[in-house]
């Protein structure tokens, strides 16, 4: 049973210093006020796999940190919220990938990022047994990982599936615009698919979401969930019909993570082995309560208390 195992979340790890609300930017020179401001963990595979372990879930991760203190940061963190952190890899040379963040008023973030160690994860550091003993491998990012990302990703879904594991994918920005070109070998092994409505668009060059899905579809991944914000998602299936899902009212205080939290929700979903549609709609109340608070994991909570929430909460609209 998938119950037995882990899941596994491979990708990139960062440290945000977020702050906010940020009512306007600085001049040179000048300094302005904002209300918060903390050092939080960060990047898609530290993000989901603590949303995870909130969940209750068995979860890993494996990524790459400097030898630094923001490192140790983020090791200690991740491991105080029962993350198995045993494979994360230290660059002896880099140091840890960081982000200063600026929430503004409404929520939205601007960002000044350094790749760091990220840039250097690499195929051989990746445990092909700890692939194997898992239930699920999650790899968040595609497009930021540059000894990962194309054909060494592909290769590594591909042997997941192989070895009966299921695989889930997630994305970040291109800056580079190589897109489609870049992800297209990976696209066959990946039975599941979480890429927010600006990457789908970028990645398909379609305008409507349901047009992404299928592409995508087409392309060979199994099950497409695009991530739409404040209108929930959609979600298809082989049958090639869109099933979009609402998402919950809450007020908005910072919307760092919550992708990286709807994927969690997802995959918490499919290790459950729920259907379908409760498995979406678990994806948007977990991304839901992460925005309520501040940092990647946010108002992130318990499976239980999450299905209290969504007993309680109001969509935005009707499904």
């Amino acid at each position: 049973m998938m119950q037995d195992k882990t899941i596994l979340c491979l990708g990139i790890a960062v440290a945000d210093l977020i702050g906010g609300p940020l009512h306007q930017m600085p001049k040179p020179g000048r300094l302005v006020l904002v209300d918060k401001m903390g050092l939080f963990p960060g990047g898609g595979a530290v993000n989901t796999s603590t949303a995870l372990a909130r969940l209750g879930l068995p979860t890993a991760l494996t990524c790459k940190v400097g030898n630094d203190s923001l490192g140790d940061f983020l090791v200690q963190t991740v491991a105080g919220q029962k993350v198995d952190v045993s494979h994360v890899k230290r660059d002896q040379k880099t140091g840890t990938s960081a982000t200063m963040a600026m929430v503004d008023p409404d929520g939205e973030r601007r960002f000044v990022h350094y790749i760091g160690a990220n840039a250097s994860l690499t195929r051989e550091d990746i445990c092909l047994e700890l692939i194997e003993g898992s239930a699920i491998l999650h790899i968040a990012y595609c497009f930021v990982m540059p000894g990962l990302d194309g054909q060494p990703m592909a290769d590594l879904l591909r042997y997941a599936q192989e070895v009966g594991v299921t695989t889930s994918l997630d994305c970040a920005w291109d800056a580079q615009g190589r897109w489609l070109e870049l992800i297209a070998p990976c696209l066959p092994f990946a039975d599941y698919m979480v890429p927010n409505l600006a990457e789908a668009r970028a990645i398909t060059g379609l305008d409507d979401p349901a047009d992404m899905a299928r592409f995508l579809l087409d392309q060979g991944v199994g099950i497409v969930a695009v991530k739409m914000g404040p209108a929930g998602c959609l979600v298809m299936t082989g049958d090639r019909v869109p099933h979009y899902f609402s998402a919950y009212q809450v007020d908005v205080v910072d919307a760092t993570g919550a992708g990286d939290a709807f994927a969690a929700g997802f995959i918490a979903g499919v290790y459950l082995d729920w259907p379908l549609d409760q498995t979406s709609r678990l994806a948007n109340a977990v991304g839901a309560l992460c925005v309520t608070g501040m940092g990647a994991l946010g108002g992130v909570t318990s499976l239980s208390e999450t299905m209290i929430f969504m007993d309680k909460t109001s969509t935005f609209r009707q499904d």
